[in-house]
């Protein structure tokens, strides 16, 4: 029977109908979206490299064999492709690596899916953010190589899945972490931590944190959506709406676990030599979204980064200061 797999006993083992195909399924967000797959009726299949097994199938995306190997064996229904070189800093420094991963394993797995309906992750950092919000519809301008790397790998899937794609552009994302470096809103954990000794954090640009979790349930919108509806394609937007710089968010999470942030120091001007240029404010305007009926509201800051730092709640004296 369809959807269902036997054993020696003849007992009938529920197999979902729906597959999903996850790549960058060890990462911050493509562990969210699996998870979120995985719990609402879905047959997910993650996908990484270098961290993959033993939870994972181990693929790498560069190579056109292994990629079509893994979309022929599992035929997923959905693709979402979260897999990228996100560090802007990084791909400055490491472009050729950088642009392998960002743009041409994009070209592959477009080219492999063929009619599959194929979800890319991209970012807004392929807007210039001099002059915000921006619509789905509105020039991209990128600043920096990471920008110029994700908006070529729109093009690719958009060129090789001209009926079957659907660009995400989301903002910075923190999520449950496994390490607090994995996202740069956790990183600042260790700078709200430090209290005796002050730092300086930016508090120029504008940014809107957004919950990976959040992220998850409307690539899981989009895909149920899409297997109903085969017009779904093209570029969409979805970000929290908080507006915070990042000296403003590591006083949120300063807030958001009753710890000081009086040794947390504004900086109003970017240093030199301060790393790819970013955008001032690349404020996503979402409501292609929320007209479909496929956005979620997003879970409040405080709430969100509550759960994604429980892990590392170690420091004594937070647990002095909320316990006692």
């Amino acid at each position: 029977m369809p959807g269902f797999n036997y054993g020696d006993d003849q007992d009938e083992v529920y197999t979902p109908y729906r597959r999903v195909l996850v790549t960058g399924a060890t990462g911050l967000l493509g562990r969210a979206v699996y998870k979120e797959f995985k719990n609402n009726d879905w047959d997910a299949l993650g996908s990484g490299y270098n961290r993959a097994r033993p939870y994972f199938l181990k693929c790498n995306l560069l190579d056109e064999d292994a990629v079509r190997g893994a979309i022929q064996g599992f035929q997923p229904h959905v693709i979402v492709h979260c897999a990228a070189e996100r560090r802007p800093d990084v791909v400055e420094r490491h472009t050729e690596a950088a642009m392998n991963l960002n743009v041409h394993a994009c070209a592959s797995l477009a080219k492999e899916a063929g009619g599959i309906f194929l979800i890319y992750i991209s970012t807004d950092y392929v807007f210039d953010g001099r002059n915000p919000p921006y619509g789905e519809n509105d020039a991209p301008n990128p600043l920096n190589l990471y920008g110029k790397s994700k908006l070529e790998g729109e093009r690719e899937i958009l060129r090789h899945c001209p009926a079957g794609a659907a660009v995400l552009r989301v903002p910075i994302l923190f999520g449950e972490v496994e390490k607090v470096e994995e996202s740069a809103v956790t990183v600042l954990w260790d700078r709200v931590q430090e209290g005796a000794e002050s730092c300086t954090i930016d508090h120029c640009q504008q940014r809107f944190p957004t919950y990976t979790n959040d992220v998850a349930r409307v690539c899981r919108n989009m895909a149920e959506r899409a297997l109903q509806d085969s017009s779904l394609r093209g570029i969409f937007h979805y970000s929290a709406k908080e507006q915070m710089t990042k000296y403003e968010i590591a006083c949120a999470i300063a807030d958001a676990f009753n710890l000081p942030s009086s040794h947390l120091i504004p900086m109003t001007e970017q240093p030199a030599g301060a790393g790819a240029q970013r955008p001032q404010n690349a404020q996503l305007e979402c409501s292609r979204l929320e007209l479909l009926g496929l956005s979620v509201e997003s879970t409040p800051f405080k709430t969100a980064i509550r759960d994604s730092l429980w892990p590392f709640q170690h420091d004594k004296r937070w647990r002095q200061t909320v316990f006692h």
